[in-house]
């Protein structure tokens, strides 16, 4: 092959190859978990000491960061996702999701006698009734210094999206990245633990349900107190935006200027387990795109529906092409922030 034969295949061949990446896609970066869940039925819960006979195990990709990181590339974005996981077969399963689901996970470290984060999840079948056990394994492992060995990471990117599946420190420093870069900083603040002020003043958008955001103002989980009490009470210790999911009944969005309630979408529920996530990928895409907060919030819920009406977690996160679907079997015009389909409708 003479040398300019070479160098025009060579050429056409990088050309190809950019060809294929979106450059106008969003760029998101999340910082938080991976579990494999270990589900198995069971007639009955057992009792102390029993043994029962199960079925249906199975084993199933999970951890809040990992199943919004997903999500938000099924949406079309760019997304580096920064974890913690085990050299083990469980974190062989989890980079082999990423590479499927084009998931940057060079941020991702694999520690050497470290177990992958698990969940042993048993279900009644007759009552739906659960009994989980966790272990967060590596997660524990993550550090503020892993996060902040990776800002380079965040500078290209419009948010950084992270929850508290990780160590406080390192959801914090997630968003000191994001701060410092100029993304926008999204916390799902689950599981809920209490927050000092110095980590809300990092929040630029708050997305707690009404039992997380009593936690994080001090209230019992079962305090009656108005949900608008609650949000204006988390801006007024810094956080600068609170999205409320409130399940069946929509969203409620709060900031400095005043109070929004977004409503559901009709959905036949199959299986809710996985709408937090969809719903957080769906709001961090749409503020990346462009979309202010109540046009991200109408966009989140329809994504958070639409993840309720198939079984699972992976399995019901929608592409693209489910919302491009949604919006078209209810002659409505997609969002005009929202680029059209990305390389992730074909899935």
């Amino acid at each position: 092959m003479s040398q300019g034969v070479w160098l025009r295949e060579l050429l056409m061949g990088c050309y190809t190859l950019v060809s294929e990446i979106d450059l106008s896609a969003p760029r998101i970066t999340v910082v938080g978990s991976y579990a494999t869940g270990l589900t198995m039925k069971v007639k009955r819960l057992p009792a102390s000491g029993e043994t029962l006979l199960g079925s249906g195990y199975r084993a199933d990709y999970g951890g809040k960061g990992s199943n919004q990181a997903v999500g938000c590339a099924r949406l079309g974005a760019q997304v580096g996702f920064v974890a913690s996981i085990g050299k083990d077969s469980f974190g062989d399963m989890a980079l082999a999701l990423y590479r499927e689901e084009s998931v940057d996970a060079s941020g991702v470290k694999q520690v050497e006698g470290a177990a992958t984060g698990v969940g042993f999840i048993i279900v009644e079948e007759t009552s739906g009734h659960n009994c989980i056990v966790l272990d967060a394994g590596a997660n524990e492992l993550l550090t503020a210094g892993d996060v902040m060995g990776r800002a380079g990471r965040f500078d290209a990117s419009a948010i950084v999206l992270t929850q508290l599946e990780i160590p406080v420190v390192a959801a914090e420093a997630a968003m000191r990245a994001g701060r410092d870069a100029g993304a926008t900083t999204i916390l799902n603040p689950a599981p809920v633990r209490p927050l000092s002020d110095a980590v809300l003043q990092l929040v630029d958008v708050l997305t707690p349900n009404e039992t997380e955001a009593k936690v994080l103002t001090g209230q019992s989980p079962g305090a009656d107190v108005s949900d608008e009490r609650l949000a204006c009470e988390l801006i007024a210790r810094g956080v600068k935006s609170v999205v409320m999911t409130l399940g069946e009944k929509g969203a409620l969005v709060v900031t400095a200027e005043g109070t929004t309630r977004v409503a559901a979408e009709t959905m036949e529920a199959v299986d809710t387990t996985g709408a937090g996530d969809a719903f957080n990928a769906g709001l961090a895409v749409a503020l990346a795109t462009g979309a202010n907060l109540e046009a991200a919030v109408r966009f989140a819920v329809v994504t958070g529906g639409l993840a309720v009406t198939r079984e699972g977690v992976i399995p019901a996160l929608p592409t693209s092409a489910d919302v491009h679907a949604f919006y078209a079997s209810h002659d409505r015009a997609l969002p005009d922030w929202w680029r059209g389909a990305y390389s992730h409708d074909a899935k």
